[in-house]
C-alpha cells in the first residue's frame, strides 16, 4: 500500500497509535497534520520506528475553517494519493464552565462538531475525485444518548455522529468508505485526572479496533464491543434516573 496516511489531528494518542498500526500493514508515509507542526518530533520518531519511511508534517488548525479545503487540496498535490486519512482532532473541554461560559460551550462544539463537518465535506470531494480512500472518525458514546453531566460534549458528538453516518451513505459507491469508531471513556492524556468509567479503554485498544475494522470494512465499531449492547438497554433508562448518571 503505497498511499499516504493523514492523521488530522497529529498529537492525538488515538490518531499515532492507528498510524502506526497501518505503517507495519505497509503503508510508508504518514502525514501528521497539527498546530505548532515543527513540535511533532516525538510522533515522529514514534511513526518511523514503526517502520515509516516518511513523515510529513504540516501545519493545521481545526478552528480556522476557512483554510481547510486549501490545506487539503495542498497535501494531495504534493503528498498523495490518500489512502487513509484519520480525523483525530477535538477537545473535551469543561462542562462547568461551558453551563456558565456560552463562549467556552461554542468552542467545544465548534471544535468537535463543525470543523468536523467542515473537513470531512471537503476530504470527501476530494477522495471521491480521487477515486478510492478511506476515512477514519471518532465519534464517542456520549453522543448516543446525550448526559446532563457531559452535555456540551456529547451534543457535539452526537451531531458528528448523525453527519458522519449521513455522510457515509452518500458515499456509497464512491469509492470512498468511512469508518464511524464510537469508543467509550478512553483513559488517555485528554481524561488525565478524571476516574474511569465502566467499560474504559486505552489508546493502543482503540486503536485496535479501528485497524480490524478497517480491515475488514467495516462502517461502525464500538470499543469496546459490549457499550453497543450497554447503551442500547440504556435507551430505555427513564429520564429522572439518566439525568442523574455520571459522565
Amino acid at each position: 500500500m503505497s498511499d499516504a496516511v493523514l492523521i488530522l489531528g497529529g498529537r492525538s494518542e488515538i490518531g499515532l497509535e492507528v498510524a502506526k498500526r497501518l505503517v507495519r500493514r505497509g503503508n510508508g508515509k504518514v502525514i501528521l497534520a497539527a498546530r505548532r507542526a515543527q513540535d511533532l518530533d516525538g510522533e515522529d520518531a514514534a511513526l518511523r520506528e514503526a517502520g515509516a519511511t516518511e513523515v510529513v508534517r504540516v501545519e493545521f488548525d481545526a478552528a480556522e475553517l476557512g483554510t481547510h479545503e486549501a490545506l487539503l487540496r495542498d497535501i494531495a498535490q504534493k503528498h498523495g494519493p490518500i489512502g487513509t486519512a484519520v480525523i483525530s482532532f477535538g477537545i473535551l473541554g469543561d462542562q462547568q464552565r461551558a453551563e456558565d461560559d456560552a463562549a467556552h460551550a461554542v468552542d467545544v462544539v465548534n471544535i468537535d462538531y463543525v470543523a468536523h463537518v467542515n473537513v470531512l465535506t471537503h476530504l470527501a470531494n476530494l477522495l471521491r475525485k480521487q477515486g478510492h480512500g478511506k476515512i477514519v472518525v471518532f465519534s464517542s458514546v456520549a453522543g448516543v444518548r446525550v448526559r446532563r453531566a457531559n452535555y456540551v460534549y456529547g451534543s457535539a458528538k452526537a451531531g458528528l455522529d448523525g453527519f458522519a453516518n449521513g455522510l457515509s451513505d452518500a458515499l456509497v459507491g464512491s469509492g470512498v468508505d468511512l469508518l464511524i469508531v464510537r469508543p467509550g471513556f478512553v483513559i488517555g492524556r485528554m481524561t488525565t485526572g478524571m476516574d474511569p468509567a465502566p467499560w474504559s479503554s486505552t489508546p493502543d485498544q482503540v486503536a485496535d479496533a479501528t485497524d480490524k475494522a478497517l480491515q475488514k470494512g467495516r462502517r461502525l465499531v464500538w470499543v469496546p464491543g459490549i457499550l453497543r449492547w450497554v447503551f442500547a438497554a440504556m435507551h430505555y433508562v427513564p429520564q429522572p434516573i439518566w439525568r442523574r448518571m455520571p459522565r
